[in-house]
């Protein structure tokens, strides 16, 4: 049908260590504004490979996210998201070590289940892709700075 990917690299002022264990619908409750989720599978009760959970998706749909790939180790996590009847979302997060803290590479590669899935990634996500990953990454970076949320208005304004 259609499918298109999206790529974004964030810098992050901390470590891998520090940033990997944030990569986690537990722990974003933390820093994402107005993240919510409901787990539906974990074996430990946070991320891990074959962890399950939905989000709202808006109007009644929830997106189900799957953990594919978790490497703590290498500091890689791939999760699979199906919102019904729109598009599959493969998102692959790689951290590295830089010189000062780390880098993100994120890659989400959106395929339409749907006409109007496929008008939706043409429109919405990529208008909005790179203003979320802006927010994002910010969150993150003035979460482990000061233990707050950032509010996406101050961000977005």
């Amino acid at each position: 049908m259609f499918a298109q990917t999206f790529n974004s690299i964030h810098h992050y002022n901390f470590t891998a260590e520090q940033v990997f264990p944030l990569l986690c619908p537990v722990r974003e409750t933390e820093w994402i504004e107005g993240w919510e989720y409901e787990m539906v599978y974990s074996r430990s009760g946070i991320i891990e490979k074959n962890c399950v959970f939905v989000t709202p998706f808006g109007q009644g749909i929830e997106t189900v996210w799957q953990v594919t790939e978790y490497e703590p180790d290498i500091k890689w996590i791939e999760f699979l998201r199906v919102t019904q009847g729109l598009f599959t979302v493969r998102i692959s997060i790689q951290l590295h070590e830089a010189r000062q803290g780390c880098t993100a590479e994120l890659s989400y590669r959106y395929t339409a289940l749907s006409e109007l899935g496929k008008t939706m990634i043409q429109s919405m996500v990529a208008q909005h892709f790179h203003e979320d990953m802006k927010y994002w990454e910010k969150a993150l970076n003035h979460y482990l700075a000061t233990g707050q949320m950032l509010s996406k208005a101050k961000v977005l304004g």
